[in-house]
């Protein structure tokens, strides 16, 4: 079984900030994601998608927006336009100024201090492999930063995860799946070596779990801000949990473990 620098299994729940700190930070900032570390998280998550001039940024919609005061669609637009625009006022006139991050800030500033999940957007696969690829990008930095194991690879699309396994097989990949999907991870299993199932917590049973563990792969349900929720999902032997508010969810789930 695949481990991460930090044996994450260990930490039970894993706690993993979705979007950094989302509850009160704007999301996927730099911001967001130091509140996380300092709350305590365990893990950051994140998503990555091209500009234009296929450079790696950090946001989660395909356009500028809902979480910038710019307007028009990512790959539509370079970085150095992206770099001007503010991604905290949406938020909080209180974050004016927040910059969207690129996924080279992030990791040199957080890879050190907290495990990173890289989730590589679905909108960002091309059926053309080319050198400059999100996979081989994304791979490219884990490799220069040598953070390979602190980093958990995830996306929607398995086709994205085949090519992230084919640049470097010993990188921990994640399969996010929909409610429609629940089965599909064992299709999926069969044929690449997961680190982590990812399912919307919706979905989630026992047995899902007790399958899904049998294969050595980690449940990791998203998106939970509710204490109650977390441990029922705690209770059905859920390895972690995605969360918008990881200081709620570490002192709501102190001292709890599996019954």
């Amino acid at each position: 079984m695949k481990t991460l620098q930090r044996e994450i299994i260990s930490e039970n729940p894993v706690i993993i900030a979705h979007r950094g700190f989302k509850s009160l930070y704007p999301e996927n900032t730099m911001s967001s994601f130091e509140a996380a570390i300092r709350a305590g998280a365990h893990m950051i998550e994140l998503d990555v998608t091209l500009t234009r001039d296929r450079k790696m940024v950090v946001i989660h919609d395909d356009t500028l927006d809902r979480t910038t005061d710019g307007k028009g669609w990512i790959h539509e637009t370079d970085l150095a336009e992206i770099r001007v625009l503010d991604a905290g006022s949406w938020f909080d006139p209180r974050f004016k100024g927040e910059k969207v991050p690129t996924l080279e800030e992030v990791v040199a500033c957080c890879g050190r201090r907290i495990l990173i999940n890289i989730e590589i957007k679905e909108s960002a696969y091309e059926p053309e492999e080319f050198p400059d690829g999100i996979e081989q990008q994304v791979v490219s930095l884990i490799h220069s930063r040598k953070c390979g194991n602190q980093i958990l690879v995830s996306s929607f699309r398995p086709e994205i995860l085949f090519r992230v396994a084919k640049l470097d097989s010993g990188l921990s990949l994640g399969l996010l799946t929909e409610e429609k999907d629940a089965e599909s991870i064992f299709h999926f299993a069969e044929k690449i070596d997961l680190y982590s199932w990812n399912p919307e917590a919706m979905i989630v049973t026992q047995g899902l779990v007790q399958k899904t563990h049998r294969q050595n792969i980690r449940v990791f349900p998203y998106t939970v801000n509710s204490v109650s929720e977390a441990k029922v999902l705690v209770e059905k032997q859920v390895d972690g949990i995605f969360t918008d508010d990881p200081a709620l969810m570490l002192q709501g789930l102190a001292g709890f473990r599996q019954r």
